[in-house]
């Protein structure tokens, strides 16, 4: 009784057994497949190996970031687009190896994780592959020949290549001396040109050019502002070398009076210089008049300012005075007092 039990139960056991193993495939739904194309390679051949996973639509295949194939190398690997059909899709992935050993060996096996939408993971195997290695075919036959020196380069090539860098060194000192002797022969044609214009002269020469153009009737009131805003501060640049074009107002009046500018003319050109800004900052609309007076104005300044002289130099041209040496007084000496002579008596 206890034998034919225990048969009973041995025979349960291997009916679970199968009907697992059976329904395992069927379960996981993923097949894989793999290929290699060659098993017979010389040293330092490549081979490929082609993996391709079989798996659900609504599945992905994870591939490993790294694989230890040795003694096999992995020199490349590529991921290959998913190929969907009606219920199932394939993932392939191709691998590309080399080895430098001799002899049999085989490709290891790794494992490739299938994940469904519900965070199940289904692992799969690739297949082993055994692979002869063999040397490169060589001439055992004949005699063993001695190893060739290191290739010398003529000495005809280091000659050129030497006689090309002089030459290249000559052209490059010659092309130097030749950029200084045209610098210098254009410093000695300016300095024997006419001398430069002074700067009143180009200020008046550009507002006799802005009061003769056609800004004011067409209407360009902020442009015509801004002329002269520039054309005076070109001129005190030039003028006073106070760096006016990169001032504000306020910094040019600070930098005059530095350099010794009376109060009236700092005065007058700091409520130039402020019409000229209402125009251009605040959009002010001056009228004819008073875009005209602005000319004027600016004309005034720039003849007012032509006399005008560096403190250092007023006070090298002023004439030192010398000390007026006092008139030497001689001593008026009277004249001796002649004796009269008397009258000489005769008896």
């Amino acid at each position: 009784m206890r034998g034919t039990i225990l048969s009973i139960s041995w025979s349960v056991g291997l009916v679970l057994i199968a009907a697992a193993a059976l329904a395992g495939p069927l379960a996981g739904q993923s097949r894989i497949n793999t290929q290699l194309d060659t098993t017979l390679v010389t040293v330092g051949d490549r081979l490929t190996l082609m993996v391709s996973v079989e798996h659900a639509n609504d599945a992905t295949v994870s591939w490993p970031d790294s694989i230890d194939l040795s003694p096999f190398e992995v020199i490349g690997a590529t991921a290959h687009p998913t190929q969907q059909a009606e219920d199932r899709s394939i993932s392939a992935a191709s691998f590309v190896l080399t080895i430098f050993e001799l002899g049999e060996v085989e490709v290891p096996s790794f494992s490739v994780d299938v994940l469904s939408p519900d965070g199940g993971r289904e692992t799969l195997g690739t297949d082993r592959y055994g692979v002869e290695v063999v040397s490169v075919g060589a001439d055992e036959s004949g005699d063993i020949r001695e190893i060739r020196g290191p290739f010398m380069i003529p000495l005809s090539v280091i000659t050129i290549a030497l006689g090309l860098l002089v030459l290249i060194l000559l052209l490059l000192a010659l092309a130097l001396g030749y950029r200084k002797w045209r610098a210098s022969r254009s410093t000695e044609e300016a300095a024997v040109g006419p001398p430069p214009r002074p700067a009143h002269e180009l200020a008046l020469e550009a507002l006799d050019d802005l009061e003769a153009s056609p800004m004011l009737a067409h209407g360009q009131f902020k442009e015509y502002h801004i002329e002269v805003s520039m054309i005076l501060r070109r001129f005190i640049e030039a003028r006073y070398q106070v760096m006016a074009l990169e001032m504000t107002t306020w910094e040019i009046i600070d930098g005059l009076g530095g350099v010794g500018v009376g109060a009236d003319f700092c005065g007058d050109l700091r409520r130039l210089l402020d019409q000229c800004d209402l125009v251009k900052f605040a959009k002010v609309c001056p009228t004819d008049a008073a875009s005209e007076q602005v000319v004027t104005t600016g004309r005034e300044l720039v003849e007012a300012s032509v006399l005008w002289m560096p403190e250092d130099l007023v006070a090298e041209a002023e004439p030192v005075a010398e000390p007026v040496a006092e008139p030497v007084t001689e001593p008026v000496t009277e004249p001796e007092a002649v004796p009269k002579a008397e009258p000489e008596v005769t008896s």
